[in-house]
């Protein structure tokens, strides 16, 4: 029985003991602050579908100030198909604001992730029809990842409000009216950072009801995960719909460190972590057929990724700065 609890002890110790070597490998093997590289190529943008380049303002020139009212970034990887329905309805709602509202201005930067298909080509067809002060088209040189893609799209941006949508046209566009109704009493000074995420909780009874068991097991599962590991106060942190004031941009894209799907939830993180105000509004939302997501593939990978944002923090080995040198994005 004594040789049993010795052995017991030793166990756990040994156990203790790589788990002490694991945390410091990470810790040393990890980059603090995330490493935001920005290639030649997508330091410019392009008037028309020749791919002319101007320089009025490259992409690579970050600014912190803003010089329009909304800027809006689409991520858009292989999108030939589903782009074009999202982009009409959106220049749509924002051609008939800046006609009603006076001193209305607002960009469209698509994001080409990397794409195989005439993505950037079409893109291409809105900026010949709106103009490149409107409509500019940003094609990376490699594929990034959703999150990468909408960073870069960030960044490049110069909108005083900044919103992110996917390319599907899944949310109505026109909801974006009713996140800047909750995001104005939140941004109040020209420091404010605050964000307002579009969420499809109000469906989740709908869906569960059109979904198989298994995969509503997954995504019951999912959701207690993002709870566990990142976003306690906020029901839907994956809809591709959120809209943040200028700082709130800075501050979190500058901190993020995860480029993949589960960029979201360390988006949210960040902003709980440095106590920024988040509010979530239900928004229309429709599936579309299309989707780059696998199930259940991209749900495991997904919940490595909450556990390792959670862990990386804990540890110390992602740090977030709540102090930023804008020379650095350049």
């Amino acid at each position: 029985m004594l040789g049993l609890s010795v052995f017991g002890l030793y166990m756990v110790f040994v156990v203790f003991l790589l788990f002490m070597m694991i945390c410091v490998a990470i810790y040393l093997s990890t980059t603090p602050y995330p490493e935001i590289i920005r290639y030649d190529q997508e330091k410019t943008f392009f008037t028309s579908k020749n791919k002319k380049q101007t320089g009025e303002f490259p992409f690579g020139k970050f600014k912190a100030q803003d010089s329009v009212k909304l800027s809006v970034i689409v991520p858009a990887y292989n999108e030939e198909q589903r782009l074009p329905s999202m982009m009409k309805e959106a220049l749509e709602h924002l051609e008939a604001r800046r006609a009603a509202v006076p001193g209305f201005t607002y960009e469209v930067i698509v994001v080409d992730d990397g794409s195989s298909d005439a993505t950037s080509e079409l893109a291409l067809q809105y900026t010949e029809k709106h103009g490149a002060d409107r409509v500019r088209v940003l094609t990376l040189e490699r594929n990034r990842g959703k999150g990468g893609a909408i960073r870069m799209g960030m960044l490049s941006s110069r909108g005083e409000w900044l919103l992110f949508a996917d390319a599907d046209g899944a949310t109505r566009f026109s909801d974006l009216d009713q996140l800047e109704a909750e995001l104005k009493p939140l941004a109040t000074a020209a420091d404010s950072a605050a964000v307002v995420c579009g969420s499809r909780a109000h469906l989740e009874k709908e869906s569960i009801a059109q979904r198989s068991l298994f995969r509503t097991i997954l995504m019951k599962g999912f959701h207690l995960v993002v709870r566990l590991f990142t976003v306690r106060d906020i029901r839907d942190t994956q809809c591709g719909f959120k809209l943040l004031t200028r700082p709130a941009m800075l501050l979190c894209f500058a901190n993020l460190h995860v480029e993949r799907w589960a960029f979201d939830a360390e988006l949210l993180y960040i902003a709980q972590r440095l106590k920024m105000p988040i509010k979530e509004v239900a928004v229309h939302w429709t599936e579309i057929e299309g989707s780059k997501l696998t199930p259940i593939i991209s749900w495991i990978e997904m919940g490595l990724d909450l556990f390792f944002i959670w862990f990386r923090y804990s540890i110390g080995a992602w740090r977030i700065r709540d102090q930023l040198d804008s020379k650095k994005f350049e």
